[in-house]
């Protein structure tokens, strides 16, 4: 896919961050956005500074921790625009909190909003794709996605889960010309840190200071588009912290003394 012009591109998360920065990139290439998450007060001031017509756009409020409608709303997007090209999985939250003191619901609520509610969608967008024999399935894991870290116990799981699932998803639709790509952020300046629950449920209210010196969210929105053009399977986003990936694949045991003195955040 060298453009995106036309293209219909359901993004969710879309209200802030990484969802927001795809959105705007998504509309410079020409086009036409569903835009989703929890709070269409913020979805609805993101179409505004776009300035993008109606025609080209629609506003779908979406609760990824209560997915009983995403039929419905799957159908809406047909019915507007006929297709759906692109669906890009960015919708989640984070984690700051021990194990020990994070309660069971906490953990699921986790799972349910970044793997379950992530999975509910791509399954019911995944028939149009099949049907038009045509489509991009972007999900945004995390480099936590690839190995454990401090206060990231069910948030890390939540991302090694959506791996197993869309690793397998992609081997299965490969001669239906879907496509798969797996989005692996670091450190990226957005709000996760301030949304992230702790362990009795609230918010975090912090911003993390590696967080906030990380790369920005529009080039990492750049970085996932040129991925989708360019039909990679899987990116890292960020700067220094991918190293662990690698260390982790070739010097196991080497990483495990290393990560273990990272700063706890």
């Amino acid at each position: 896919m060298n453009t995106f012009k036309n293209k219909v591109v359901w993004i969710t998360g879309a209200s802030s961050g990484i969802g927001e920065a795809l959105v705007k990139a998504f509309a410079k290439e020409g086009a036409k956005l569903i835009l989703s998450s929890r709070r269409i007060d913020e979805l609805q001031r993101v179409k505004a500074e776009l300035g993008i017509s109606e025609e080209n756009c629609l506003i779908l409020p979406l609760d990824l921790a209560n997915t009983s409608n995403v039929d419905e709303l799957t159908q809406r997007v047909v019915s507007k625009f006929q297709k759906i090209d692109l669906l890009v999985n960015n919708g989640g939250f984070s984690q700051r909190s021990l194990t020990k003191d994070t309660a069971l619901d906490i953990d699921r609520k986790i799972m349910e909003v970044n793997f379950f509610g992530t999975v509910a969608l791509t399954k019911s967008v995944l028939p149009i794709m099949l049907k038009q024999k045509s489509g991009h399935i972007v999900v945004v894991s995390s480099i936590a996605g690839k190995f454990g870290f401090y206060f990231r116990s069910a948030y890390s799981a939540s991302k090694h889960a959506l791996h197993g699932f869309f690793e397998s998803l992609r081997m299965e639709i490969f001669n239906d010309n879907v496509k798969v790509l797996i989005v692996c952020p670091g450190k990226i300046n957005t709000n996760i840190s301030l949304n992230a629950l702790t362990a009795d449920g609230v918010k975090h209210n912090k911003i993390d200071e590696s967080t906030a010196n990380g790369v920005t969210a529009e080039e990492c929105a750049i970085q996932i588009i040129k991925g989708i053009k360019n039909n990679k399977e899987e990116i890292f986003i960020g700067g220094k912290e991918l190293r662990a990936i690698w260390v982790k694949r070739l010097f196991p045991t080497l990483f495990s003394k290393l990560i273990r003195k990272q700063k706890a955040e």
